[in-house]
């Protein structure tokens, strides 16, 4: 039998990463500790604010947001993630929130599906950002990449790390010499601001200076406690191979240490990483992110109930972020990037230990 095109094998890879991420009775995906539980913020018995005056929006990629919270990158290239982004577009056009969409890499081999990722049409009054990864620009000049982001109309792109995924794939990348000057070309030559993110696993103070230095208009940290990719193709491996991704279940980076440890970077940090809830968007804030994305919450929403699901979480956290805004006296979200807050020993020890290797 003829081997298929590798086009029809990335095709068939994100439409089994959706269906794991989105069936949690049958895959356990979710690994590790953001660390938010270990931030308190400090309560206001007396805020004097009405909260019909507070206002939870916020400049992002050049556009007024309804919330310092975005819908982080998931998935792109198969059917089924086709109608799902499709959903999270109208949910963030009508929210007024940004979104992120797939890995645009099977583009490149397969340019037929280009309508999966054409979501500036179903919102054009929001940030739409396309999604490529790192090791794609070593070994390519940029210009077939930049004509795609030319037709998608997006406002920004977003260039993904994923080593340990890749490494966990049978046919994934082995090489990872020469991403950051292959980021710090697509800088150079974009024409819409290039955001670096990991996938999990977090990226550090020292490499997100690294990255800044390099071009990159945002660093999103990324960190552990949420999806584990290296748990996820797991799923796709046999029992022996399966064995080796399980010891890498606690792997990688608090979400909370990470921003805490990047505070110097400030107004270049986004946040996200096992962000679930609305508090997990304002403690991210607190902790100095610009934004918080959220991604497996969304894409299991509108899998399950479509775009009035999607709103309906989007709701949820709007209601958790005005609240605390007025428990904590913020009547604007610059105002709660000053809150007071405390953080835990643990915390503390981790936040030194990534302060430590920022300064070697």
């Amino acid at each position: 039998m003829a081997e298929k095109p590798r086009s029809e094998h990335i095709g068939q890879r994100k439409a089994e990463h959706l269906e794991i991420c989105t069936d949690p009775d049958s895959y356990a995906v979710e690994t590790g500790s953001t660390m938010l539980d270990d931030v308190q913020l400090i309560h206001r018995s007396l805020p004097e604010l009405n909260a019909d005056d507070v206002d939870t929006s916020s400049e992002f990629l050049g556009s007024r947001v309804a919330l310092p919270c975005f819908i982080s990158s998931m998935t792109g290239g198969s059917a089924e993630a086709f109608k799902a982004n499709k959903d999270l577009a109208r949910v963030a056009q009508e929210a007024r929130i940004p979104v992120g969409m797939g890995s645009i890499r099977i583009l490149f081999r397969n340019p037929d599906v280009i309508d999966h990722f054409q979501l500036k049409a179903l919102a054009p009054d929001v940030p739409v950002f396309a999604n490529i990864g790192g090791a794609q620009l070593r070994d390519r000049d940029n210009r077939t990449l930049l004509e795609l982001l030319r037709r998608l109309e997006v406002d920004a792109v977003t260039v993904h790390l994923n080593p340990g995924q890749e490494l966990s794939q049978p046919e994934g990348d082995r090489d990872f010499r020469g991403v950051l000057a292959g980021i710090a070309r697509l800088c150079e030559e974009c024409t819409v601001p290039v955001i670096v993110k990991e996938t999990g696993f977090g990226i550090g103070p020292d490499e997100a200076g690294a990255l800044i230095d390099a071009g990159a208009h945002y660093v999103d940290v990324a960190g552990s406690g949420g999806t584990n990719w290296m748990t996820v193709e797991g799923y796709r491996l046999s029992e022996p191979a399966r064995r080796v991704t399980d010891e890498f279940a606690g792997w990688g980076l608090p979400t909370a240490a990470l921003l805490a440890a990047s505070r110097s970077l400030h107004g270049r940090i986004l946040a996200s990483g096992g962000l679930r809830t609305g508090m997990d968007v304002v403690k991210s804030v607190v902790l100095g992110a610009v934004s918080a994305g959220l991604a497996l919450p969304f894409i299991r929403a509108v899998t399950e109930g479509g775009v009035e699901d999607g709103l309906a979480l989007v709701e949820r956290i709007r209601s958790v972020v005005r609240t605390a805004m007025v428990l904590t006296g913020s009547r604007t979200v610059a105002d709660l990037r000053s809150v007071p807050y405390t953080t835990s020993p643990d915390l503390d020890r981790f936040v030194a230990a990534l302060t430590r290797l920022d300064r070697v």
